[in-house]
Formats: structure tokens, sequence, C-alpha cells
């Protein structure tokens, strides 16, 4: 048997169930197999159990001696992982499992992301289930699918079986700080058509690269700049000198993560390599004077071909405008509460194929506003003589005034910690407010260990942190 990379952690079950997790490839849009492993321990458990037909599972245990009549809690997360990895790694995050490891500060994966987000609810959550002497009510534990992608798995999920009306959402990436409202979202995506012709010259290839990324929701407003965007500037300055030809492009990977890298080769008409990496590198020298960006590589490389199947200098001009066009970042503060970003969108995916394709995450605590946001992209693809397209639109979750759930909570914290939790309403989306649409009433707050750099391959898992966060949680199941 292998040896486990994670073995002499504590909690010990908590870390061998995430480290069986990690084993199993579960990108979103590839849950089946992770799916199947839940089913598998509930029957091994003997719990009761409901796989849906888009792999959500639900799990089912009675309350332990002495909490049989209490009123059932929900414990939630999500089995999905954003697959995100190095451009040196050799994984196949379709079909291998992580190369998990740790420093006794943090556990990560190497070259990928680690999947803490949200692995680490279902490790909790089936800890809990396996461990027949840790005292707490009728359970209910929902674990969805395709979280990251647009929340699909909340979204078609049948909860009228659910009794509980009590959630504990385990998809939070700060220890000490509940959630109790976000922001809804959906996905927008302009499709350009394009005309290609053979076009014969110099072809290069343009980078940018050693951006920082990170969640669109968490991090739109840390000043961390979008490859995307920085290389619609790129190509205009370089357009200025003289026509090109696009031939291929590629950013971003995720709708929901801050692109860290943007390609375009092209055939630049009578450019000069020296030209080109002459506008890189007062671009470079921008991005990294004027955002959080000290890493940011700019630049152009001569590619050992002539000429190929590219967009007329006419199409690749309306590709530039479009980029370049393209609204991004933090649209709006809360007028409420202070430092929260109210309304925010992230172009988190260019492609060229047949078409030309930008794919936007959009996000907002106020639906109006979201709303609007959607109907300016539309328009923008419109103006463009673009098609639009739109999906996995989902609510905001509104804040509760009155929470017997948060009372306890913060109740507890203090009595364990000796401090105040911190209460906030967050930007990025929780499957809380699809959630609460399905259960009428329901009283929830989200929670997590401390989690770093969550979507990129420097993903970072707090041990002592999920420690403390397990000690608290098995305290509130006591409490309620």
């Amino acid at each position: 048997m292998t040896a486990r990379k994670l073995s002499g952690l504590k909690p010990e079950s908590v870390f061998q169930y995430f480290e069986d997790l990690c084993a199993i490839p579960h990108g979103s849009g590839n849950t089946k197999a992770i799916s199947d492993y839940l089913v598998d321990f509930a029957k091994k458990q003997g719990l009761s159990y409901i796989q849906d037909e888009l792999n959500n599972v639900i799990l089912f245990a009675p309350g332990t001696a002495g909490y049989e009549d209490r009123a059932p809690v929900i414990l939630q997360g999500h089995m999905d992982m954003v697959c995100e990895k190095d451009a040196d790694c050799p994984l196949d995050m379709e079909k291998d499992g992580l190369d998990i490891a740790h420093d006794g500060d943090y556990v990560f994966a190497k070259g990928t992301t680690l999947g803490g987000d949200n692995g680490i609810a279902v490790a909790y959550a089936l800890a809990i289930l396996a461990d027949k002497t840790i005292a707490h009510p009728p359970l209910e534990v929902v674990i969805t699918v395709d979280e990251e992608t647009g929340m699909f798995g909340a979204a078609g999920i049948d909860l009228s079986m659910l009794k509980g009306r009590t959630l504990l959402n385990l998809d939070s990436e700060e220890e000490g700080i509940f959630t109790v409202s976000c922001a809804g979202g959906a996905r927008g995506t302009i499709n350009l058509p394009v005309e290609r012709r053979i076009v014969y010259g110099p072809c290069v290839r343009l980078t940018v690269e050693g951006l920082q990324g990170g969640h669109s929701g968490v991090e739109i407003h840390k000043n961390r700049a979008n490859a995307n965007k920085v290389m619609g500037e790129f190509l205009s300055r370089v357009q200025q000198l003289m026509p090109v030809c696009i031939t291929k492009l590629e950013g971003g990977a995720k709708d929901n993560a801050i692109p860290r890298s943007c390609e375009v080769t092209l055939v630049a008409l009578g450019m000069y390599i020296e030209r080109i990496n002459g506008v890189a590198e007062q671009l470079q020298k921008e991005i990294r004077e004027n955002y959080d960006e000290p890493n940011a590589v700019v630049r152009g490389d001569d590619v050992d071909t002539l000429g190929g199947n590219a967009l007329t200098t006419e199409c690749s001009g309306k590709v530039i405008a479009l980029l370049n066009a393209a609204p991004n970042g933090v649209q709006a503060w809360s007028r409420d509460i202070e430092g929260l970003v109210q309304t925010s969108l992230n172009l988190g995916i260019a492609r060229l194929d047949e078409q030309l394709s930008l794919t936007f995450a959009v996000r907002s605590s106020v639906n109006s506003e979201k709303t609007e946001l959607l109907e300016k992209l539309k328009a923008l693809a419109e103006f463009n003589g673009a098609s639009y397209e739109q999906m996995g639109d989902y609510p905001a979750w509104e804040y509760k005034k009155d929470s017997h759930l948060r009372d306890t909570m913060v109740a507890v914290y203090k009595k364990m910690f000796q401090k105040e939790p911190q209460v906030v309403a967050i930007h990025a989306g929780l499957e809380c407010g699809l959630l609460s649409e399905k259960l009428p009433g329901l009283d929830c707050v989200s929670i997590g260990p401390e989690m770093h750099d969550i979507h990129t391959s420097r993903e970072r898992l707090g041990i002592a942190s999920v420690a403390r966060t397990w000690e608290f949680i098995l305290e509130i199941l006591k409490s309620l």
C-alpha cells in the first residue's frame, strides 16, 4: 500500500478522507467517480442516501444518543474543484489524482490546485458521519456538483425530502469569519463571428504571463491584472504600428478565475520583433507599476513559420476592439457595508476558434445591478455584430436579521476562542442563495478553515486551522 502523504496530521480522520478525495479526479463536469465514492461510503456506513442524475449526493444520519429528537441539521458543501495547473505540470487532471504534500503548516498540491475548495467540506462531513462517538442531531449532508462552473448542482437538486431548516455551509476560506450573505451571479458569453484566409508573412507569438490570478469574487478588488485585458492592450499597441492578422488567441481557463496568462499568435506584416518587444517592455513596466503584479511578463517571440490561416486585418481589428471594450473588474461598491464589492465582472476566458468567445463571470448583491450588467454585455455583443448567451444564473443570498444559528455560533466561538468572530457579507457566490429558495425559512451560515490562493496552483490549506475549525463544528453540532 502506498504511504499516505498526510499521515500524522490532525484531525487524522479528516485528513485521511481529504487525501482519499484528492486521489480521485473531480474537476467540475467530471464528478461521477467522486459521487460514486460518496455512495460507496454511505453503503459501508449503513447510511441512507440519494444520488440524483446530476451526481449530487445527499446522506442521512440519525441523531446520536440523546440527540435523536432534535431538529435536523444540514451540512453542505460541493464535491467539484477548479482544475488549474502550471504549464510544466505533467498531470492530466481529468484522469490523474493530485500530487499532494505538506510542509507542516499547509497542505498543497504540486503544480496544481488543491481543491481544498471544497474538498475539505466533504472530508469534514465524512469524518463526522463515520465516527459514531461524535454527538450530533440528525444530519442531512448535501454535497453538490459543479458549483465552480455555475452552481448547476444546487440549481438542479431536489431537496423536498429534507426536514432540516438549519444549514451549515462549509465553503468559506477564512477561519473565524461567518458569512451570512453573498452575491448572486451568472455567466455571459459573447460570440463574435470571424473571417479567415491564408495570409503569408512573419509570425509572432505575443505572451502575457506571470500574473497572480485568483478567485474572481474573493480577489476581484485586489488590483490584480487580467491577462485577457492586458493582451487586448498589447494587441492594440502593436496594431497601431502596422496591420496584423491574428491566427490564435487563448487566455484563461475558468470564467470565475482571474486569468493569469494569455497567448496570441499573429502574422505581423513587415513587423520587426524588436519593435514589438519595445511595446512589450513598456507595457510590462506599466503593469508592474500600476497593479500588484511584480512578476508580470509581457513579450513577443518569433515563430518559425510564415503565415497561416489567419483573420483578416479588418476582422483582427474587430477582435482587438472588442477585447478592449469589454468591461472588467469592480463596477460598484456597497454603500451599506464598507469595503464590500457590490457588483463586478471578470473576463475569465478568451478563445479564438471558428469564432471569438469571451466569457464573463458577473456578480452582484443587488439583483437589479446584476441584470443591468448582463444587459450591457448583451448590448455590447449586438453592437459588434456578435451573439450572446447566458447561463448559470443564481440569486443573491440575502441577510437574515433573526438567526438562531448565527447567534449560537457566535456564542460558541466566543466561549472556545475568547474573541469575537467576524460576521460578514461577501462578493463571492455561495450555494446558500439557491438552497434558501428551495427551503423556505432556511437559517444558514457559511464557515471554513484558512485557505490561500484558491483556484490557483499556489492554493494552500492551513493544517492548524483545519483542526480548530473541526473542533468548532463539533461544538456547534452539540449546541444545536
